[in-house]
């Protein structure tokens, strides 16, 4: 049920994009209303997914196994977290509202300097800061919730999210224009609070009981009960490791998100629509990672929870297993959109205001941004192994700041000669130096996964969605005359159904035959179940006497004259 409400909320954010293209197109307001969608934006990186995230799920994680192994006196560890953390943090995100809200005329000169109607998107960062309060809230919410086990309630975010804009562009669309799309972004941010409010305060009221008496400050700590706020100036070396890993988690995703803020900055020297063409291109292109990513959303609890255990094994063969999982549906994605990108555009968007020279142009887009999504995907899961131990590592952060560099200098080569493609691929090229460089740093101190071994299994399906990629293209080239017979959206549904499923076919033909099918990679079948273990020296009674062996045959006559005496004794012991 989880997987369906996320696959949801992501269709009804393909449904938003869609509203948005027939209502108002590709043109100077779309881009107003973009360059204001850089608060959401900005804020579901950090107040959602990876800022709140990587840093409480692993400190709800903590108190919930003092609270498993009676590590606590007094007050439940969860509640008072709880109490510390959370009026703080409502204060100092509605004060940043406040300030976003005030000073919206220089974010948007900054944001995009050469936009045609900087009046317009000013109104609507003025409507879409509101957010910063909701999805901070809504973070809060959902990374607790995830640490308790409930992952249900979070899925359904995106879901509540995504109907309010849709229902305010609706309804007020033809009085507010593209502000709608706006207004839309505040109702949908408290909507996401009130559906995880209600599942958060039962978690917190239903509190059990300790399971076992405190420990005795005097006796020796077990490893599990090392760094507890019982050890002697063990609170304010919390407090500062809290510090310093909130610090080193939020400035992670502000420059991971900054390359965003590059795309718009460089699209808005570009002619009207260049910054819609690549929203929407983005959009499409984004789903293949968000499915992939659903995984690691899942299982980041998991090992966050392993790792406070201190068993580092289960962690290390989840963060594998989920690493080539995620790359496994991102790449299969990346092959059919790069086969039937113009086919996909024109199914989705192209009506009302959304022309066919605006197809074009996005598909163009799509092709070269999905060149990045296994960058993407990779960085989104590696990153979680570095946080899931609750520490604070620079590493991430070293590593996205150089491709965020690298996205800069590339980008503002490539925008005068390619346009809004070379900005793609600007972002591509940076996203993908971060996942290697974040797979290079696993060790010790986070998840020490094998890297080597990734780095094959990688490769192998790099390759099996080439050659995927590389058929389903001829096979959409083949569509393009049927679906010119056709034509209009049942064309365009042909050519992309056509393409999809050569893509799939190829896709798992070329996996099986490169020995890179998912689960096998560490000795474990598909179905996630470990193989039965069995001894190095542990042979068969027909492996033993198969005569095909070069010693066979005097094996199997050795068998069958120890069962034969031992039958005989057997018959003497009886009379």
């Amino acid at each position: 049920m989880t997987g369906v409400l996320t696959a949801a909320g992501a269709l009804l954010g393909l449904l938003r994009d869609q509203t948005l293209a027939h209502l108002f197109g590709a043109d100077g307001s779309t881009d107003a209303f973009l360059v204001a969608w850089t608060v959401p934006e900005f804020a579901s990186t950090l107040l959602i997914e990876d800022g709140m995230a990587l840093v409480l799920v692993p400190a709800f994680s903590m108190a919930l196994a003092r609270r498993a192994r009676g590590a606590h006196t007094g007050a439940d560890p969860v509640r008072a977290l709880v109490r510390t953390s959370l009026p703080r943090l409502g204060l100092a995100l509605a004060a940043l509202s406040v300030l976003v809200i005030a000073a919206a005329p220089l974010l948007v000169d900054l944001l995009a300097p050469g936009l045609p109607d900087p009046g317009l998107a000013v109104d609507c960062t003025r409507l879409t800061a509101t957010c910063l309060l909701s999805f901070g809230l809504s973070g809060y919410c959902g990374a607790a919730l995830r640490a308790h086990g409930r992952f249900l309630v979070p899925a359904a975010i995106y879901v509540a999210y995504n109907t309010g804009i849709i229902t305010a562009m609706f309804v007020l669309g033809g009085h507010w224009g593209v502000r709608s799309a706006a207004a839309g972004v505040a109702v949908g941010g408290l909507l996401m609070v009130v559906v995880q409010a209600p599942s958060l305060w039962r978690r917190l009221r239903d509190v059990p009981p300790p399971g076992r008496p405190p420990q005795d400050p005097s006796t020796p700590s077990t490893p599990h009960a090392q760094g507890t706020p019982h050890a002697p100036g063990a609170a304010a070396g919390a407090r500062l490791a809290g510090g310093a890993l909130i610090a080193s988690v939020l400035l992670f995703g502000v420059f991971r998100q900054s390359q965003v803020l590059i795309e718009r900055f460089l699209g808005s020297s570009l002619p009207a629509g260049a910054i819609s063409h690549l929203n929407y291109a983005q959009k499409v292109a984004q789903m293949p990672m968000v499915l992939s990513l659903m995984l690691c959303t899942v299982t980041f609890p998991v090992v966050a929870r392993a790792l406070a255990d201190g068993d580092t094994d289960t962690a290390r063969r989840r963060v594998e297993r989920d690493l080539t999982l995620a790359a496994t549906v991102v790449l299969f994605g990346v092959a059919a959109l790069v086969a039937c990108a113009p086919a996909l555009v024109a199914l989705l968007f192209q009506r009302g205001a959304f022309t066919a020279d605006d197809t074009a142009a996005t598909a163009g887009v799509m092709r070269v941004y999905a060149l990045g999504l296994l960058g993407h995907t990779l960085v989104g899961a590696l990153v979680r192994s570095y946080f899931s131990a609750g520490r604070a590592t620079w590493y991430p952060l070293a590593a996205m700041v150089l491709g965020a560099v690298v996205t800069a200098v590339l980008g503002a080569l490539a925008v005068g000669p390619h346009g809004v493609r070379g900005i793609a691929a600007a972002n591509a090229v940076g996203i993908s130096l971060t996942a290697v460089l974040l797979l290079c740093g696993t060790g010790e101190r986070n998840v020490p996964v094998r890297r080597r071994r990734i780095a094959l299994q990688l490769a192998r399906t790099v390759l099996a969605a080439g050659c995927a990629a590389g058929a389903g293209t001829l096979c959409a080239a083949w569509a393009e005359g049927p679906r010119a017979a056709v034509g209009g959206s049942g064309g365009a549904l042909f050519a992309v159904l056509a393409a999809s499923l050569t893509v799939a076919a190829v896709f798992a033909l070329a996996l099986r035959l490169l020995g890179g099918l998912p689960g096998h990679e560490d000795g474990t079948p598909p179905s996630g179940r470990p193989a039965a273990p069995r001894a190095p020296h542990a042979r068969t009674d027909r492996a033993r006497t198969d005569p095909a062996r070069p010693d066979g045959h005097r094996a199997a006559r050795a068998v069958r004259t120890l069962r034969s005496v031992t039958r005989t004794r057997k018959g003497t012991d009886a009379r």
